[in-house]
Formats: structure tokens, C-alpha cells, sequence
């Protein structure tokens, strides 16, 4: 979990379900440095050190095996497949979801957001690749989209190697993961590459943070405006906000892109560039199934422990899977 700087105004903490406020009153009563006030390896260290605080316990899977995917300048980029069988010779190839964790572009790893990743395979019995693309400030944009993509592209061409179905693939993601995954299937309808569905927690999609939500969520709830300026700052140069592998809803259009699963969060800065794609991708004929889970923060879909609607969000995610890919409800 990312730290709150401050406390929520009293009409916002209203709106909040009495489980998310108890998480953020233990958050406040932690009382640990705010997230922009430490350098980026401290602040990777403490987010991942508090990445499982609310995580239910990690469900088994028959295979996660680590493996590395190569990007386009060679370097070896590290990926963790979860399985829930075993690929067998008479048995039909699993299909399966490429997962970008969020964390900001600057934070979070493939450790973060293991028990996320497990219990989607579990609950839609698809395999999961999740990736640990490269962050800044070390690796500025656009490189962490590079890396997404070039990770795409090796996963439809190599998929049988590790005994899935590169035919019948997905992008998904949470917060800058949710980015990631939604220009990853932009560039995929441009390659002519198929996807069964872009499954986006949360996304960020918007080229500044301008929006109602922004202002109104600003303070107290999980992902701060401090926050979001401290991770932007160290991802994209002020004149790159404008791309849209920044800023999804940029791009010159959206038509024909993979249908679209959006959960978002209701008090959560982002949430209003999330409706604003899921309508500008309705716009354009795209298939779009949009769930705002009320009275909860960003963040919500890892703390599975302590917000019920962590587990609905996770089972209507892997529901949308299931029916993406045709699999047994």
C-alpha cells in the first residue's frame, strides 16, 4: 500500500464503506514517511514491504514458474507464470493474461503483486504472465510501454514454449499497469495482433490530472496529488503527457480495439479518465463492461483481506476472463 499524507475531507470519509475507512485510519495511525519524500529504492522498499498487509493468504496454483522475456535492447526482462494446471499432451492450451502490475511506472514489481495474479488464475482458470517491466527514474518513458509491448509481441510468438495458447491472449493491468495494458492493445489493434479483452483496474488515462475526481480525492485516500506529481515527475517529461502511450485517451482512435473490462474505484483521483474511456471506447463500437465500486480508494483490489469489494472486483474480473475466452463459467 502506498501511504496517505493527510487525512480525508469529512464529506469524502462519509462516502467511504466502514472497512476502507478503518484502512485508512490504521494507515494514518502508522504513521509512516509519506511516499514522495523518500527516494525511489526506499520507497520500492516500502511499498512492497506492506504490499501483502491486506492480501488474503496466496492461493495455490499448480504452476508458477519464473522465466525471462527479452525486450527490444537485450535486456532480460523478468516474468512469473501462473498456472492453475499442468500442460498435458491431450488437454487444450490454457489461454492467457498478460498482467502489468501498477506502482506509478516507478514502483512495484511481479513480488507486489503476486497474490493478485494468483487469484486471478485461480478464479478464471486462464494462465497469468505477470512482468516486471523497467522503472523509472532509472528508465524514463516511453521505455516501461516499450517493454510492455515488446513482451506482447514475444508472448504470441513463444506462448507454446512455456505450453499456453498465444492465440487467445489478454493485456490487463492496475493503476500504471491499467496504462500500459490499455496502449498495449492500441498497438496491438495497429499490428493486427488479436486480444480476447484489455482487463484494467483503475487505469490512468488522462495526459494531466484535471478531472473533478482529481480535485475532489486529492487528499487522504491511498493515491495522493502529491503522489501522482512525485511518480509523473520521474516517469515523463511535461511534453511527453500528451503522447498517447502516456495518455490513452489521446490516441487519433479507438475503433477496433479488444473489448474492454474497467473496475474502478469510486473515491479515487482517477476514476473520472476512466469512465471518460470507457465512454470514449463505447464511442467507438468497442464492447465496454464498466463496474465503480462504491466507497472504496485506489489500491482497493490488493487489500482482498480487509474490503469485500477487493473480492467481488477480483471474481467480476475473472468472470469477464472466463467469457473472453469462452472458458466454462
Amino acid at each position: 500500500m502506498t501511504q496517505a499524507d493527510t487525512h480525508p475531507p469529512v464529506e469524502i470519509s462519509a462516502r467511504l464503506t466502514p472497512a476502507m475507512r478503518s484502512v485508512l485510519q490504521a494507515m494514518a495511525k502508522a504513521a509512516r514517511p509519506p511516499l514522495h519524500t523518500l527516494t525511489p529504492l526506499q520507497a520500492r522498499a516500502a511499498y512492497a514491504a506492506g504490499a501483502d498487509v491486506l492480501e488474503v493468504a496466496a492461493p495455490h496454483l499448480a504452476r508458477v514458474e519464473d522465466f525471462t522475456i527479452p525486450a527490444r535492447d537485450g535486456y532480460a526482462m523478468p516474468a512469473r507464470l501462473y498456472a492453475p494446471s499442468l500442460p498435458a499432451p491431450d488437454a487444450t492450451a490454457l489461454p492467457v493474461l498478460l498482467y502489468f502490475h501498477g506502482g506509478g511506472f516507478t514502483i512495484g514489481s511481479i513480488a507486489t503483486h503476486d497474490g493478485l495474479c494468483r487469484a486471478l488464475s485461480v478464479q478464471s482458470g486462464c494462465a497469468v504472465v505477470s512482468l516486471d517491466y523497467r522503472l523509472a527514474p532509472e528508465h524514463r518513458f516511453p521505455v516501461a510501454v516499450q517493454d510492455a509491448w515488446d513482451a506482447l509481441v514475444w508472448l504470441a510468438a513463444h506462448a507454446t514454449d512455456l505450453g499456453v495458447d498465444g492465440t487467445r491472449l489478454a493485456v490487463g493491468g492496475d493503476s500504471a499497469g491499467g496504462t500500459l495494458a490499455a496502449v498495449c492493445a492500441l498497438q496491438a489493434r495497429d499490428a493486427g495482433l488479436p486480444l480476447a479483452l484489455q482487463l484494467l483496474f483503475y487505469p490512468g488515462c488522462g495526459a494531466h490530472q484535471d478531472t473533478d475526481s482529481h480535485r475532489q480525492f486529492a487528499h487522504g485516500l491511498v493515491l495522493e496529488q502529491t503522489h501522482i506529481e512525485w511518480f509523473f515527475g520521474l516517469y515523463v517529461d511535461p511534453a511527453d503527457r500528451t503522447d498517447w502511450r502516456f495518455s490513452p485517451l489521446n490516441a487519433p482512435d479507438h475503433d477496433g480495439v479488444a473489448p474492454a473490462w474497467i473496475g474502478l474505484a469510486e473515491c479515487d483521483p482517477l476514476v473520472d479518465e476512466g469512465v471518460s474511456y470507457a465512454d470514449t471506447l463505447r464511442h467507438a463500437g468497442v464492447a465496454v463492461d464498466l463496474e465503480i465500486y462504491r466507497g472504496v480508494t485506489h489500491e482497493f483490489i490488493k487489500m482482498g483481506r480487509a474490503i469485500p469489494e477487493a473480492q467481488i472486483a477480483r471474481a467480476d474480473a475473472a468472470r469477464a476472463l472466463r467469457h473472453a475466452f469462452g472458458l466454462n463459467p
